[in-house]
């Protein structure tokens, strides 16, 4: 992460970022009459991005796009991310960004795609400080952005790299115990209150979902609790987010039978990972909001103590569940989550998960599949955080006939539906555990990158914390329109 934000107001002789929008004569800057000549004809080549090379520093002319829509500002982002890559090539470690923009939402867009662009996960490498990105401070001047705002920019950022850091982490350092004492760490450090519970006090509330899909692990499931609950919170009832958190899964039994389809399943707690980090942001920030977060945690593995296919569970809400694929366990703990929730009077609860692969065929990692019993105005502000953030959201529908799809013979309903609509049909299963306003998102592509593209770094994309803290930011009325 890059340490240091600083607000400054003068030039330095070190290297520079210049923002603007395609007139140079609005930048009061010592150019060379050869310079300018030279900026003036990448202008009208329409290029995104100038060099100036003064040997002992560089300066770095960026013009962005001020068109209104979303679009131009993921352009920006993006653009931060193409300079980003430039200066981590140079190897500068201090860098002063000077904004000429029109407006506060440009130059954090393009903070953001710079900063997330910085992020590695390297702490595996033997010779980590030879990998490491030397950019670690960022000094800015403008007249768009405060302090405080500048500030929240970074707790926002500094949120992503969390997401990030707990999808990346390997199972050998991340089971369901040490992502709940993670958990109680970053909950002293943002300020937000962590109560974790353990396998005794799961089997008090009866989770027979998260219990029987920990059967097999060598390690006790986790259900962690956080709770950020300011003096000036805006609700009187809590919004709640439920994030899946599957430290790794083999299928269970019903083992993945496909090539490679294990070899990416650390990232199957993405899901706890996007809520955690937006909880720290969130709480961060300040937020004058009323957020819960619920973490049912444990591995899928394989142990003759596995549940099987056929088995039927109790849940937490007393529904029954024929078990008929074990590799359909993220819905079976986070069912179990979303009966708790109902204790909270929610407003509105939220689950977020790596759920099936039908959304990866469906939408690929373009988008993230929503589902939701809401048909005002929450499913409308998160479209729009949605398309704020670039995690842009795409409705399927939970028309009652799905129903008849995870209808069991032997129980209340079984963990699966048949070939077709297996996102909608994993929706239904969750929307069984509900009796409030509720939305699902499956994120099985949007978390996962196999090659870097733009400020989303390869491996864990940091999906869905961007999009909640923009959601709760409109909530609390803080997000300036």
């Amino acid at each position: 992460m890059i340490t240091k934000f600083q607000i400054t107001d003068t030039f330095n002789e070190k290297s520079n970022i210049i923002i603007f929008s395609n007139n140079l004569d609005e930048i009061n800057y010592d150019f060379t009459k050869e310079e300018q000549k030279y900026i003036n004809k990448q202008l009208k080549n329409e290029e995104q991005l100038v060099i100036i090379n003064r040997y002992e520093y560089s300066v770095f002319l960026a013009i962005i796009d001020t068109s209104e829509e979303y679009l131009s500002t993921e352009k920006i982002r993006n653009l931060g991310s193409k300079v980003q890559a430039s200066i981590n090539k140079e190897k500068i470690e201090e860098i002063s960004i000077f904004d000429y923009s029109s407006k506060r939402e440009d130059i954090e867009a393009f903070i953001e795609g710079f900063v997330l662009s910085n992020y590695q996960f390297i702490k595996y490498f033997g010779e980590e400080d030879k990998r490491i990105n030397k950019l670690s401070l960022i000094k800015l001047t403008s007249e768009n952005i405060n302090e405080r705002e500048f500030d929240d920019l970074k707790s926002l950022c500094e949120g992503v790299y969390i997401t990030r850091d707990l999808a990346n982490e390997p199972h050998s350092g991340l089971n369901s115990e040490q992502l709940a004492e993670k958990i109680q760490e970053l909950g002293k450090e943002a300020g937000f209150n962590v109560e974790v519970l353990l396998k005794k006090q799961i089997e008090l509330l009866k989770m027979g979902g998260l219990l029987a899909v920990n059967q097999g692990s060598a390690y006790s499931p986790t259900f962690s609790i956080l709770d950020w609950n300011p003096e000036n919170a805006v609700n009187e009832k809590p919004y709640v987010l439920v994030g899946k958190g599957i430290v790794f899964d083999t299928g269970g039994l019903s083992i993945k039978p496909t090539k490679n389809s294990m070899d990416l399943m650390k990232f199957d707690m993405a899901g706890a990972a996007s809520v955690i980090g937006a909880m720290y942001a969130i709480a961060k920030q300040k937020l004058p909001i009323h957020v819960i977060a619920l973490i049912p945690a444990t591995d899928n593995a394989v142990d003759a103590k596995s549940y099987v296919p056929g088995d039927v569970i109790r849940m937490h809400n007393n529904l029954t569940v024929e078990v008929l694929n074990t590799d359909a366990e993220g819905r079976l703990i986070l069912a179990d989550a979303l009966s708790f929730a109902r204790k909270y009077k929610p407003e509105l609860v939220i689950d977020i998960a790596t759920l099936t692969g039908a959304q990866v065929v469906a939408i690929g990692h373009q988008g993230i599949a929503l589902m939701t019993n809401d048909e005002g105005n929450y499913k409308n502000k998160l479209i729009n955080s949605g398309n704020n953030v670039y995690e842009r959201l795409v409705e399927l529908p939970i028309w009652d006939e799905y129903d008849e799809l995870i209808k069991s013979d032997i129980a209340d309903i079984k963990n699966i539906g048949g070939p077709e609509a297996g996102t909608i049909t994993a929706a239904k299963f969750l929307q069984r555990f509900t009796d409030y306003k509720w939305a699902h998102l499956d994120i099985a592509g949007p978390s996962i990158y196999s090659k870097q593209e733009e400020y989303r770094t390869k491996g864990g994309s940091g999906v869905g914390t961007r999009l909640f803290v923009d959601f709760f930011k409109q909530l609390s009325n803080l997000k300036k329109k």
